[in-house]
Order: C-alpha cells, then structure tokens, then sequence
C-alpha cells in the first residue's frame, strides 16, 4: 500500500505532511511512500533525503495521487488536485473542516477524508495524534521570539552604570496550548508575565509556570458551575465578561508585549481587544494576534501583516506561526500522523507467514476515526456549525 505526500500550495506554506523520518517508520511498517518532488524543500528536507529514506519521487501532485492509496496533505488539498481523486483514496491533513468548501467534492468522487484537527483531544490513546497541540506548542514559542523581535527595548531586567533596565510587561490572553508555552517562553527570557483565560481552572497552570493570572471575582454559583465542568463548557454570566474586559483592559493599558491565541473550531476568533483599549496603550508596545487568520483577537489585525497604530502601536498579524519553525514542526505533524494512519490498517491474510501485508480497516464506530473522517461512503459527515 502506497502513502503519498502533496506539495504544500501556499506562499505562506513552509511545512511538509511527512519527513525522511517518518518515511522510515512508514516502510518498515510495510509501506511505500511517494513524496511530490520538492515538497519538503521548504522545510529543509530535500528530494534525496527521502530517496535516502525508501520514498519514490513523483514530479507532480497528479502522479502522487494516481500512485497512492493515501494521500497526506499539511493544508486542504488545491481544488486542482481534489479532480484526479478517485473513490476509495483517503486524504488525510488538517483540511479546516468547517471552512472547507470543497467537502462536498471530496464525497462526489467516493474519497474518504479525514480532518485531524476533530480529534477528540480528552483521549488518551489520541494524544501521540494531536496536530492541534504539536503545532500550538512551537507556535507559541515563536509567538514570543516575534515579540522580542518587534519590541524595541530586552525582555530582561538589566543592572548597567548607566541606570536600572525595567524588565518587560507581557500579557498572554487565552491559556490553551500556545498561551502556555508563550508564559514559559516570555518567563525565560526574563518578562514579567500576566495572563488571562475565560477557564477559571487555568488559574493554577498559570501560575505554576511563574505567571501572575489576573483573577476576575465571581460568585459562588459561578465558581461552582465553572468548577464542576473543568472550565471549557462553562458559559460566563454577562457581568463575569464585563468584568474580566475591565480587568484585561487595564492590564494591557499598562503592558508593553500583548499575545493572543483564542480560537475556536468552525468559527471566527473572539474580538478580546478593541480599539479603545489599543488607543490607550502605549507607544512601541506590540500585539501579537495569533488568531488574525480566523478573524482576529485584536482589532485591526491584519493576516501576514504588520501595522502601527496612529498611538505607535504594532500590531503583528500571525497567521501561520507554525511554518517558521518548518523543519520542526513538520517532525512532530509527520509524527502525528504516522500514529493515526497506523489504526486505519489491520493485517491482511496471506498465505506467506513472513510475509508483512496490510489492508485498510476503516470503521466509522470507531471513537477516532468516526470523529475524524469528514467524508466516507460518498457523504458528507461532518455536523454544520
């Protein structure tokens, strides 16, 4: 059975679905890989290094998917590639399922698509499979290399002759995967760091991380509702979101590095910082909004763009943080999907013993793949947002 992987079809694009690396697992689970020619040039990852690892090369993203079973994919596949799919094919990336526009093509031509971003992440057998975390993770990292970068005075406290250098104020809102890696990141680098989550429970790895949480009051009954569902089914009263935009308000009135990472599946990002707030904030402080392709959290944020406020503030619009860590972030993507493509296969029956075969054992009962699989059967699965 033969794996294909599809050159990425974007400028802003730099990350490849499999790397040498994980070719090798593939072959020796009894695979065969085909890559399209200079799909991983732009992580660092060229033609030879996957000849080297016992991948084909194909010249163009047609021959791929004539050659392959499976196609992988980083993004949705160009409506250009989706035509020479055939029924039966599987495609396998983070397709963006509740923007896709080309699901009901995929489901016309009998391809089985599967998008990895609906992985139930509370599984524990899903977790080596969680491209939302592996991609969040150096995402926030470099979130806060960026900041450093655009802020025109160090993260750090220094003791100089010349007088005492303040360390940086750094307010990280949305405390998900990202967020806690920027509080880590901004920590090292010597920021004092605040954060802030709708989730009451994130209290705690705020601050186990050195960070201060800029706690909103709540009544009991809030606390107590917000307790009993961890936080994330938790729907705040009208006076809890005004208050925590007060709060928040004021904090980044006074904060020289702002990164926000709220998104939510299928839906544009929340608004957490408005222009009266960014009219209030001074001059050289810099947002990082991580959300500017879904929407945006700051407002005026521009995907792939930087702009300075008429106030001198900059706000960086970071769409794809991810593909600037290309050759790192295609490792672990690579890796996630290994894991997943592995429980779509069962053992075939052969009459060779020492012989390794394997047969697709798509299931849609299964707790993974029924949460995954987009298309299947020549329908369209997913449930409208």
């Amino acid at each position: 059975m033969k794996i294909g992987v599809i050159s990425a079809d974007s400028a802003n694009e730099s990350r490849v679905a499999l790397t040498p690396d994980a070719v090798k697992k593939l072959r020796k689970l009894g695979f065969e890989v085909v890559i399209q020619s200079g799909a991983g040039q732009a992580a660092y990852y060229a033609d030879e290094l996957y000849q080297a690892a016992g991948a084909d090369i194909a010249n163009s993203s047609a021959d791929v998917i004539t050659q392959s079973q499976i196609i992988t994919t980083v993004n949705d596949l160009p409506a250009e590639v989706t035509n020479h799919l055939t029924s039966g094919q599987i495609v396998i990336g983070m397709l963006d399922p509740y923007r896709n526009t080309q699901l009901d093509s995929y489901a016309a031509k009998g391809a089985t698509a599967f998008a990895m971003e609906l992985l139930p992440r509370t599984l524990s057998r899903a977790q080596n499979m969680d491209v939302l975390s592996s991609q969040a993770n150096l995402a926030g990292y470099k979130a806060v290399l960026l900041a450093a970068n655009e802020y025109s005075r160090p993260f750090p406290m220094f003791m100089t002759s010349a007088g005492t250098v303040k360390p940086a104020k750094v307010v990280i809102l949305g405390v998900g995967v990202a967020g806690l890696q920027a509080i880590a990141t901004a920590k090292r680098l010597g920021a004092v760091v605040e954060a802030s989550d709708l989730r009451p429970t994130a209290r705690e790895q705020v601050e186990s991380l050195g960070g201060k949480w800029l706690d909103v009051p709540m009544s009991a009954e809030e606390a107590e509702t917000a307790k009993s569902t961890g936080g994330y089914a938790w729907t705040p009263s009208e006076q809890y979101v005004k208050d925590q935009a007060a709060v928040v308000d004021k904090a980044l009135t006074n904060a020289d590095i702002v990164i926000t990472t709220a998104q939510i599946p299928g839906r544009q990002a929340p608004r957490l910082v408005h222009k009266t707030t960014l009219d209030k904030m001074k001059a050289g402080s810099v947002l990082i909004d991580m959300a500017a392709g879904t929407g945006g959290n700051v407002e005026g944020s521009v995907p792939d763009e930087t702009i300075t406020t008429g106030n001198g503030v900059r706000i960086v619009g970071a769409a794809n943080i991810s593909s600037m860590l290309a050759a790192q972030s295609s490792d672990l993507y690579a890796n996630n999907l290994v894991n997943f493509i592995t429980t779509l296969m069962a053992p075939a029956a052969t009459d060779d013993a020492s012989a390794t075969q394997l047969a697709l054992n798509l299931d849609m009962e299964d707790e993974i793949q029924g949460a995954l699989a987009v298309t299947h059967d020549n329908q369209v699965r997913l449930a409208k947002r």
